[in-house]
């Protein structure tokens, strides 16, 4: 079972990023929001779900940076287990991964905003050429926020 400070640290670091707010999760634990959309949750056992699109999710269990969501396998969701220190990162870079998708939606310059994240999270080439499907092709962008200090 994981540590409770590990739970909390993730839920401030992740409480921290532009446009997300923290609610309890319908299920027990910490559900973390970009505006209305669900990053994902964590449950008080330290198990961490995230919704992406499906061929994200798709590509992360190829790369075995994943799991397969218990109870809905057959959808976008994926499960990691948060059970110290290390797979805490891990569990926060999925949700960054969350959040880059929206991000890039309402980023002023949401190219820029790719190619940074993309390096900063070390994604693979495949993961960012999934990730490019979520640039806006209208210039609705509204906020030049960088995901991270």
């Amino acid at each position: 079972m994981i540590d409770m400070t590990q739970l909390r640290k993730l839920e401030e670091q992740v409480a921290a990023w532009p446009h997300v707010s923290v609610h309890p999760h319908r299920f027990g634990g910490r559900e973390f929001r970009f505006g209305n959309a669900e990053l994902g949750h964590v449950h008080l056992g330290g198990t961490v779900d995230i919704p992406l699109p499906r061929a994200v999710r798709d590509a992360l269990l190829a790369e075995g940076l994943a799991e397969e969501h218990r109870w809905i396998p057959n959808s976008g969701w994926t499960t990691f287990q948060v059970r110290g220190e290390r797979d805490l990162q891990h569990a926060l870079w999925l949700m960054r991964l969350s959040h880059l998708r929206y991000a890039l939606k309402t980023a002023s310059d949401a190219r820029g905003m790719l190619e940074h994240e993309s390096e900063e999270l070390g994604l693979s080439p495949h993961l960012r050429s999934l990730l490019q499907q979520h640039l806006p092709t209208q210039p609705e962008r509204t906020t030049t926020d960088r995901l991270t200090a």
